[in-house]
C-alpha cells in the first residue's frame, strides 16, 4: 500500500507524544468525563480481531485533543480502547501547543476541529486520518436544532444549542459505536481489509 501523502510528523516528533494514560492523568478539566467515556467504550469480538488485523499495517496512531472539549472526552476513549485491544501504539498531542500537527489535519480545510486521529504504517508512512466525530452526529444533532428552532423560534442560539446538546446526550454511547464503525471502515479502505 502507498502512502497518500508525506506527514510532517516524524518517527521522534511521534515519540514525543503522551500514552493515553499520561495524558489523561495530566490533564486539567474533564478528566472524569474521559473516564466516564472510557468506561462506556466497548468493542465487540468482531471489532477487537479486525484492529488486531489493521495494527500490523496501522502499528502508530496520533491523536490530537483538548482536555476541554466535548467530542475529545467522548471519542478519544474509544481510539484509547482500540489501541488496547489491538496493541497499537498511541500518541496524543495537545493540540493548542501542536498547531503545526493540527495545520496538517484542518477538517474541510480550514477548521481545527480535534479529536484528530491519524494513522501511520510500520516504517511512519501516512495512511489516512480520522476527524472530530461520526458524521451521524451532526445530521442527528442538525434535525434536534431544527426542530428547536421551530419549537422555540424566539429562543437565541445559545439556548438552541444548549438545548440540543441536552436533548442528545442519551445518544453519546450509541455514537462511540460510530465512531469504531467510521475507523474501521476508513481503516479497511486504506488498508485493504
Amino acid at each position: 500500500m502507498m502512502a497518500e501523502k508525506t506527514s510532517l510528523v516524524t518517527p521522534e516528533r511521534f515519540a514525543q507524544g503522551l500514552g493515553y494514560r499520561e495524558y489523561t492523568a495530566g490533564m486539567k478539566v474533564n478528566q472524569d468525563r474521559f473516564q466516564q467515556f472510557y468506561e462506556s467504550a466497548t468493542l465487540s469480538p468482531e471489532d477487537s480481531a479486525f484492529f488486531r488485523k489493521a495494527a500490523q499495517g496501522a502499528p502508530k496512531v496520533l491523536a490530537l485533543s483538548e482536555d476541554w472539549c466535548g467530542d475529545c472526552y467522548r471519542n478519544m476513549p474509544v481510539m484509547a480502547r482500540i489501541a488496547e485491544a489491538s496493541g497499537m501504539e498511541m500518541r496524543v498531542f495537545a493540540r493548542d501547543e501542536n498547531m503545526d500537527i493540527m495545520d496538517e489535519f484542518l477538517k474541510d480545510g480550514q477548521y481545527q476541529s480535534i479529536p484528530v486521529f491519524v494513522f501511520y504504517t510500520p516504517d511512519h508512512g501516512y495512511i489516512g486520518h480520522w476527524i472530530e466525530r461520526p458524521a451521524v452526529t451532526n445530521v442527528e444533532q442538525d434535525k434536534v436544532a431544527a426542530a428547536l428552532r421551530q419549537e422555540m423560534p424566539e429562543a437565541p442560539e445559545e439556548e438552541i444549542t444548549r438545548e440540543t446538546r441536552r436533548r442528545v446526550q442519551d445518544r453519546h454511547v450509541g455514537w462511540q459505536q460510530d465512531v469504531v464503525r467510521e475507523l474501521r471502515e476508513l481503516l479497511s479502505q486504506k488498508l485493504g481489509l
